[in-house]
């Protein structure tokens, strides 16, 4: 199966270790991944804010990169959902094999046991992108109740829209940090050490307030979690 990563512009310029722990992941699983270098932003931000004929180019600039791929692996659900779900709308077919992470494993590879260990207590925020739109459900908790040494704790109201909404946060500052106040209390009441997500604009929303609040509480994404091995647990 020829892979690629589609790595997103928040990972690659503020996250580069999702990328990295998605590769390493998916190598340890056997698969060779490609990281077509030709790649850039999914437009989803141009779109959001209206400007869709800015959108477009990127959009096919996009299907046009990775052509020929059996599988595009996004660690981001709101990026999944826009390739997915609103290219149509852009007059562009997006490619067949786009899948986030969660899907691509459980759905694609058939694997919930990937092999990982991490001894700290995780809770799981689902954010609206995966939730909503794609639809993941419990594949990300199938994967997370299969690594080895995790105590993980539920999130209370965890389906509850953690506040950042890509521009909403700019837009709508001020109900944007009472809604990230709201999660914030909810992660501390589980006494979680590490609070998982799926898309990394979400995990810094909720962990720049975490951080601001000194909770204690680390933001790391599912893909860092699963790629953990014993050599490395931290």
């Amino acid at each position: 199966m020829r892979i690629a990563l589609f790595v997103t512009c928040v990972n690659d310029t503020l996250f580069p270790g999702t990328g990295r722990a998605t590769v390493r992941l998916l190598e340890r699983l056997g698969h060779e991944v490609d990281f077509p270098a030709a790649q850039t932003c999914c437009g989803q931000m141009h779109f959001n804010t209206g400007y869709r004929t800015d959108a477009a180019p990127l959009a096919r600039r996009f299907t046009d990169t990775f052509d020929g791929y059996e599988a595009i692996v996004v660690p981001s659900g709101s990026c999944a959902a826009m390739i997915r779900e609103w290219y149509p709308t852009l007059g562009v077919q997006p490619p067949a094999g786009v899948h986030e992470l969660s899907e691509f494993l459980v759905d694609v590879l058939g694997v919930t046991d990937v092999g990982a260990y991490f001894p700290h207590t995780v809770t799981y925020h689902p954010t609206c992108h995966s939730l909503r739109m794609l639809e993941v459900g419990d594949r990300p908790l199938r994967l997370l109740r299969a690594v080895r040494g995790i105590d993980l704790v539920e999130l209370p109201g965890a389906e509850e829209c953690c506040g950042f909404g890509g521009t909403f946060a700019l837009k709508n500052a001020d109900v944007s940090a009472a809604m990230g106040a709201d999660k914030v209390a909810a992660v501390r009441r589980t006494g979680a050490e590490v609070l998982c997500a799926a898309d990394n604009s979400c995990l810094m929303h909720i962990g720049g307030a975490l951080s601001r609040r000194r909770a204690g509480v680390r933001a790391l994404h599912l893909a860092e979690i699963l790629a953990a091995t014993e050599g490395d647990a931290r």
